[in-house]
């Protein structure tokens, strides 16, 4: 099995959200520094996303989670920008269509999955099925279950078997080749206020408020606990989950780019090699280019 970068890691079972910090060390980076790392770090994801596609063993799943203002949107885009549009895939999910709730929950996004060779981002995912439905049950109603649950026990019940049903997932894509990244971009409550006004306070940012995430923020401590209960219950050494701290932007690319990158690397990739013959016949054709007029 490979290895998975340590740093920020979710540990499989027993995570406390209130334990991890949504800014940055310390010791980190300036501004300036953190900028041209990231610059480094695409060029880097761009040669072995370029060396995944030619192995075409394995394929790439990261899997982006948070808060509304969080910056998933602008890290898919910061930490992709120079990665091969033929190598690689985005998949937002959103509200699940008529269609979509006519399946299991797992159906939507498993159409989407990247095939060997590529990286595939979710942003968001089948997640949101133990995240914003764990905090509005009433969502269940419109899923058509052959069961809704009416008690909290019974609750309790469903979302564990939605937790078993996602590891048991994670491991068979794991099984066949699949490396899955998850991220849990960690902001602060006071940090979203602050963009949110930003977004306000900007005519040329205000598209991207609505008004739903007003509403939402006033279950935010119920979002933490099912963040903390869906991470503790599925980041496992398959399918790890990372708490990045999201405070500072430049950092949490930084942080994302990095696990990317490691994670490449430690996979066993290699370019196809040329036999014997085709190297004769690939001479052949180098010497008729050659011999070509102008």
């Amino acid at each position: 099995m490979y290895e998975f970068p340590p740093q920020h890691r979710v540990p499989s079972q027993d995570f406390k959200l209130s334990e991890v910090s949504t800014k940055p060390p310390a010791n980190n980076l300036s501004k300036d520094e953190l900028k041209k790392r990231l610059s480094e770090l695409t060029k880097e994801l761009a040669a072995l996303q370029e060396k995944l596609y030619a192995d075409n063993r394995y394929a790439v799943l990261l899997v982006f989670q948070a808060m509304d203002a969080a910056g998933k949107d602008g890290t898919i885009e910061a930490v992709t920008s120079g990665v091969n549009p033929a190598g690689f895939q985005v998949s937002s999910f959103k509200q699940p269509s008529a269609t979509e709730l006519e399946h299991d929950f797992l159906w939507r996004t498993t159409l989407q999955l990247p095939e060997r060779g590529r990286i595939g981002v979710f942003n968001r995912s089948y997640y949101e099925e133990v995240l914003v439905v764990k905090v509005h049950p009433e969502y269940l109603g419109g899923q058509h279950l052959p069961f809704t649950p009416q008690t909290e026990a019974e609750l309790s019940e469903l979302w564990q078997q939605r937790y078993e049903s996602i590891r048991t997932h994670e491991q068979h894509l794991a099984r066949n080749g699949v490396v899955i990244l998850k991220f849990f971009l960690n902001v602060s409550k006071e940090e979203q206020k602050q963009r949110f006004l930003d977004r306000l306070n900007d005519p040329e940012k205000q598209w991207k408020f609505a008004l739903g995430d007003i509403a939402e923020r006033k279950h935010w401590d119920k979002y933490m606990q099912a963040y903390e209960d869906a991470l503790s219950e599925t980041s496992r050494d398959d399918a790890p989950w990372y708490a990045i701290p999201a405070d500072s932007k430049h950092y949490m690319r930084v942080a994302v780019a990095e696990t990317i990158v490691q994670t490449l690397k430690a996979l066993p990739l290699a370019y196809p090699t040329v036999s014997d013959k085709d190297k004769v016949l690939f001479e052949q054709a180098r010497q008729q280019l050659e011999q070509e007029a102008n």
